[in-house]
């Protein structure tokens, strides 16, 4: 098949399932439609186990995508920018110490927890991994994704000042959460010792270049905008804004989706109130909203359907669901001790440490990071059927129940 008749095929799936969904199981689009693809995908697995040929023509479909390249270097860039665009930057900039603390330090702590836990862990359920390797791990499955968490935040009802945190640090840690990772994965394929200075460079390379090409792009749209009063070409521009963007950082081998993000912050708030006219920021609005809401359907297509070209044995999905403990933990320990410090000085939600961990959903981003893994690499495949065990735990089971811990740990409080 060409690629072409692929991505055919795979929106109008997407499309059949979505309506499915909106017809029986009324659950949020998102999980809905990841949740029967996984139904499909078992359906296949079944029919192939039976004798039936179509979970192969299944598997050779979806073989063809390649999840790491479609995510990281296709959706990533529009559903950061669609997400980005709405976010209030003066909340913003009120929540800016927790959101930096929980971005850089959260991370941290959380791979190093996760890393640690799982080296100790599990040999237990009988296997055995490097240090090295645990960390690499932990990496890559502390970030909170941007796409899971902004998509279900929506109908979660939320109060607006844990949701700017939630939201705030789920669309800048992925770029700190990457570079840890890509300095681990150094480590372990190549071995040796990284300095502090090379970390430190590539930090500032990756995530304060992406802040600066970010900004400089936002203010170029901006000015772009603000000279003309045509919403078919304001539209275009904030389109060649997150192609261009992006291509343009990682030419640059800066951080992305930071450059969009902060391009997106620019343009939804200098933007929208001074750059543009009533009838733009409307079409604007639509459109961002359809593109957030097709791809984000799709997306969760495709994890859902990913399953069928995994390796799942046994002890890995025993490894799994060890897993789903640890990460949870670690994420309440990276959330729960910088706002037990900072409480002494400012003001918290009730319950904000039990949303904020429950609330920090893994999604297409982790799953990618794990694809992402060398081929051959002696711990490639159990470390990708962990991350899907994870992943899929978080949209499903965190996704669906988010809003009863918010109604209970929350509004009940108050």
């Amino acid at each position: 098949m060409h690629l072409l008749d692929v991505v055919a095929l795979l929106v109008s799936l997407t499309a059949l399932l979505a309506y499915a969904n909106h017809r029986l199981l009324r659950l949020p689009t998102t999980i809905g439609v990841m949740l029967i693809a996984l139904l499909l995908s078992f359906a296949l697995i079944l029919a192939g186990e039976l004798g039936y040929g179509v979970e192969a023509w299944a598997e050779r479909i979806v073989a063809r995508i390649d999840f790491n390249e479609a995510l990281m270097h296709g959706m990533l860039s529009f559903l950061l920018f669609a997400g980005a665009l709405h976010v209030d930057l003066n909340d913003l900039a009120r929540q800016k110490s927790i959101i930096a603390t929980l971005a850089t330090a959260g991370i941290l702590l959380s791979t190093v927890l996760v890393g640690s836990a799982l080296y100790l862990l599990l040999p237990l359920a009988g296997m055995a991994l490097p240090y090295v390797w645990c960390l690499v791990f932990g990496a890559l499955i502390s970030p909170t994704d941007p796409i899971a968490v902004l998509g279900i935040l929506k109908s979660a009802k939320v109060p607006r000042s844990l949701e700017v945190k939630v939201a705030g640090e789920s669309l800048f840690n992925d770029g700190v959460g990457v570079v840890v990772f890509l300095v681990l994965l150094g480590i372990a394929t190549r071995g040796g010792d990284v300095s502090a200075t090379a970390v430190a460079g590539l930090f500032a390379l990756e995530a304060l270049g992406g802040v600066l090409l970010g900004l400089g792009l936002g203010m170029l749209t901006y000015g772009m905008l603000k000279s003309v009063d045509s919403y078919q070409v304001e539209v275009l521009l904030t389109l060649a804004l997150v192609m261009g963007g992006y291509a343009l950082a990682t030419a640059l081998h800066t951080s992305g989706p930071i450059a969009i993000v902060v391009a997106g912050l620019f343009i939804g708030n200098q933007g929208r109130r001074f750059a543009m006219s009533d009838t733009t920021r409307e079409h604007l609005d639509t459109f961002w909203e359809l593109v957030d809401e097709i791809l984000n359907a799709v997306l969760f297509v495709l994890l859902g359907l990913e399953i069928l070209v995994l390796s799942f044995r046994g002890e890995y999905l025993v490894a799994g669901l060890l897993t789903i403990p640890v990460v949870l933990l670690a994420r309440w320990a990276s959330v729960g001790l910088p706002v037990l410090a900072m409480r002494r000085r400012r003001r918290f939600t009730p319950g904000a440490i039990t949303v904020m961990t429950w609330g920090g959903l893994r999604g297409g981003i982790s799953v990618a990071l794990a694809l992402s893994l060398p081929a051959g690499s002696e711990a490639r495949e159990l470390l990708i059927a962990m991350t899907y065990v994870v992943v899929v735990f978080s949209i499903l089971v965190q996704g669906l129940s988010v809003g009863a811990v918010v109604r209970r740990v929350v509004h009940d409080a108050t």
